[in-house]
């Protein structure tokens, strides 16, 4: 009995290495919790041409949008562990998501492996065309001034723009009334319209109002100034020392990948990410790329989980 079970046990092991060799011989379906058109879809949209062609298959993309991302991101870490189902992961659901959720239905860390970071996107602190400031030491001294607090627009409860205002409210030490909205979208529209005093958002949601002037770039979230507005500072440039809070991108898989699949899938990245074309395109949207190995990223990862979960902790925010 014993000597059959390790002839099973042989055979498996032969079976997963011979098609993990033979990786891939089928399309390649990389799913976007969200729906199309945002960021994250732009994202996958954007290099999965070059994805295809270094890994010689078809690759497509996969929406998968609802419940701010969980179910596409689920139905990835339940999928087989064989690389053909693949996601195109974010800080809303590999980071800030389960940094507030209770009830999540997957957990970031032990149900996927990384195959790579793509992109990051700072946030940019933005002011209302009637808002009486022009940069961040200004609006430290307006929250002096009056006896109420900051009124700050972001995305919705839970987002990642909120948890950034959040840090920076506790970092700077000035008082903030958090604005959710469903969505930039409407925010936007209503900090446009000087109904809300300040937002939080990701730059590439901003970016057109601040180079049309109708919005006010206050500061940048992440550690060096953006490309897309050079003479925007960082918040830590103007006295918020190690204040970060930038969003990612990149490609995780299920759980249990084999190496030899996941060597391939990362090498297949790195060169699809080499186009110049691909580059061009991602620094047209303002964001950043980001140069780390595997490795790298997954140990990226856990900090950024530690660190909103923290901020969620202190400022008491729980969804669920």
């Amino acid at each position: 009995m014993r000597a059959f079970a390790l002839c099973i046990y042989s055979f498996l092991c032969v079976t997963s290495s011979i098609h993990a060799q033979d990786f891939p011989h089928r399309t390649v379906r990389i799913v976007v919790p969200y729906a199309p058109s945002g960021n994250v879809d732009i994202t996958a949209r954007t290099m999965s041409q070059a994805f295809s062609d270094a890994l010689g298959v078809q690759v497509v993309i996969d929406n998968r949008p609802g419940a701010g991302g969980g179910i596409g991101t689920t139905a990835v870490a339940k999928s087989p562990a064989d690389g053909y189902t693949l996601l195109l992961g974010s800080s809303g659901t590999i980071t800030g998501g389960p940094a507030i959720y209770k009830n999540l239905a997957y957990d970031p860390i032990r149900d996927f492996v990384a195959i790579g970071a793509i992109q990051s996107v700072p946030m940019v602190l933005t002011a209302a065309p009637k808002t009486p400031v022009n940069n961040f030491r200004e609006l430290l001294a307006y929250a002096k001034s009056k006896n109420a607090p900051i009124t700050m627009a972001s995305a919705g409860t839970g987002t990642s723009n909120h948890l950034a205002l959040e840090l920076l409210a506790r970092e700077a030490r000035f008082p903030v009334t958090h604005v959710p909205y469903k969505g930039s979208g409407p925010a936007l529209t209503d900090l446009i319209g000087s109904q809300v005093e300040t937002m939080m958002d990701q730059l590439t949601a901003s970016i057109e109002h601040i180079r049309a002037g109708r919005i006010k770039p206050l500061g940048v979230s992440s550690k060096q100034r953006s490309s897309q507005i050079p003479t925007v500072p960082t918040f830590e440039e103007m006295g918020v020392i190690g204040y970060e809070a930038t969003t990612f991108t990149g490609l995780f898989a299920p759980a249990g990948l084999a190496p030899a699949t996941q060597e391939k899938l990362q090498v297949a990245l790195r060169k699809a990410l080499a186009i110049e074309s691909v580059r061009e395109r991602y620094r047209s949207m303002g964001v950043e790329m980001m140069s780390m190995n595997p490795t790298e990223f997954s140990t990226y990862v856990r900090a950024d989980l530690d660190k909103w979960r923290k901020v969620a902790r202190d400022a008491n925010i729980v969804a669920d």
